[in-house]
């Protein structure tokens, strides 16, 4: 059993350009997409949405929880930006989730399986094996930068704006690829930033 540790809000605050080197452009899969949500953008934008869309039935598919996962998986170091409205959870997880259901073995941060990050206008909290973490800070963006270094078990969160600040990191072990993913809460939209490698 892997030992988990938090860290929230440390005082250094690297330079964007640092994490821009690993940047990823990633896309959402739309094998993996919940009924409910709207892809848009090039499969690059989730929207939640109370009319089910016509997707073909399939194995990978969230048919319970208004989640997608992306179809690209993260690499030794990696580092994206999504913008987000409303209330989003932006997650990293195994491909190996469950998918059929209602359950937390199917839900993002619930298991195992993910790690969990959540972020609307009045909180932020982190979830994995289904422990919450109220995190005593509000991001002042809606754009959130994640750094990724599987090697080394980081798994950081960072508000984006004219700076970029730390307001989660965990150090863990993840023991099989991680890909980015998404559950979509009502009334909400989350995109995946273009970037441009410095």
């Amino acid at each position: 059993m892997s030992l988990v540790s938090y860290i929230t809000i440390v005082p250094d605050e690297p330079m964007r350009e640092e994490f821009l080197q690993y940047f990823s452009q990633f896309t959402l899969d739309s094998n993996t997409v919940n009924k409910y949500i709207r892809l848009s953008d090039e499969n690059t934008t989730a929207t939640n949405t109370d009319t089910v869309q016509q997707y073909p039935d399939h194995p990978d598919r969230f048919d319970g929880w208004r989640q997608v996962l992306c179809r690209e998986s993260v690499c030794e170091r990696c580092y994206w930006e999504v913008e987000w409205s409303g209330g989003v959870y932006i997650s990293v997880s195994y491909k190996s989730i469950s998918r059929k259901g209602q359950n937390s073995e199917c839900l993002f941060g619930r298991n195992d399986q993910s790690w969990r990050f959540y972020c609307s206008d009045s909180k932020c909290s982190f979830w994995h094996k289904n422990k919450r973490t109220d995190l005593p800070v509000v991001s002042s963006s809606c754009r959130i930068g994640v750094y990724v270094d599987h090697r080394s078990g980081i798994l950081s969160f960072y508000s984006v704006s004219d700076r970029i600040t730390l307001i989660h990191r965990v150090k863990t072990t993840f023991t099989h690829p991680l890909y980015p993913g998404f559950t979509v809460c009502e009334k909400s939209t989350v995109k995946l930033c273009r970037l441009t490698k410095s």
